[in-house]
């Protein structure tokens, strides 16, 4: 059987530690050395919580891990991812152990490309967009008490951004031995862009607002500073950090992905709770 070309893709990273905060405590990791025709292309952004002690290490090992264990796996991504985050989330609470740390703990938020299919897996509460024909959606669901009260249809969507718990997490990795994240399968074409940012932006940047800025900053590099400055301008709270991914050309179509190619189907797939 053939290898499967990798899809031609372009990405940049951006990420400052903004003037409310003391460190970053956020984490990307790119595909460089990684990435295989076979195994396809990893990207992700982790979010360290503030709130506890070694954010930084929490997020930047976890990605470690999670590429580390991704790659080494073979077989569908969807199993590879669900083995990495297990990993993850095991190395980050056996370093808390080991450095008596107390508690510490990061948000995970990746995207899988291989042939056609976009792999996401996700937990805690940094978000991944899809930006396609001009409108943009969030694949990933908050895990936190405020995105359980949206879909519980006790808070409306709108008021999430400016919820005085809106950070209050009821997921993540590293704190306890066993995690429930999600990891989902939708379709991908030439021409779509992949946002991952942590909550510094997203929380100062309204959805609709993605695919926007997208179209005015075609380079991954330039959109993924632009809406780290944009989130600063508008005095986020947080880090701030995004990933933008744009496919270029598709490699080597590997199947049907199991949703639908136009954003409505994407609509239909999700819950946006926020």
């Amino acid at each position: 059987m053939a290898i499967p070309e990798p899809a031609q893709i372009e990405c940049g990273a951006a990420s400052e530690t903004g003037p409310v905060r003391d460190d970053n405590q956020d984490s990307f990791w790119l595909p460089e050395g990684y990435s295989s025709a076979e195994r396809g292309l990893l990207y992700a952004i982790a979010d360290g919580m503030g709130g506890y002690s070694h954010g930084k290490l929490a997020s930047s090992l976890a990605l470690e891990k999670l590429f580390q264990t991704f790659y080494g796996e073979t077989g569908p991504a969807k199993k590879g991812l669900r083995k990495g985050l297990e990993a993850a989330n095991l190395s980050v609470y056996q370093a808390t152990q080991r450095l008596a740390a107390g508690r510490m703990g990061t948000t995970l938020t990746a995207v899988h490309i291989l042939g056609d299919l976009l792999t996401v897996a996700h937990i805690g509460d940094s978000r991944a967009y899809l930006v396609r024909d001009g409108q943009s959606i969030c694949l990933t669901n908050d895990h936190t008490t405020v995105g359980e009260l949206v879909r519980m249809k006790v808070l409306s969507p709108d008021k999430v951004r400016t919820h005085a718990q809106r950070s209050v997490l009821n997921q993540c990795l590293g704190v306890a031995l066993f995690i429930r994240p999600d990891i989902t399968e939708v379709a991908v074409q030439e021409g779509d862009a992949l946002i991952l940012c942590s909550d510094g932006v997203w929380s100062v940047i309204q959805d609709d607002e993605f695919a926007s800025l997208a179209a005015d900053v075609p380079e991954s590099d330039g959109l993924s500073k632009r809406l780290v400055d944009l989130a600063l301008e508008r005095d986020s709270d947080d880090n701030a950090s995004a990933v933008v991914v744009r496919v270029k050309q598709l490699g080597e179509a590997l199947g049907k992905a199991r949703v639908g190619g136009r954003l409505a189907g994407f609509l239909r797939g999700f819950d946006r709770a926020r």
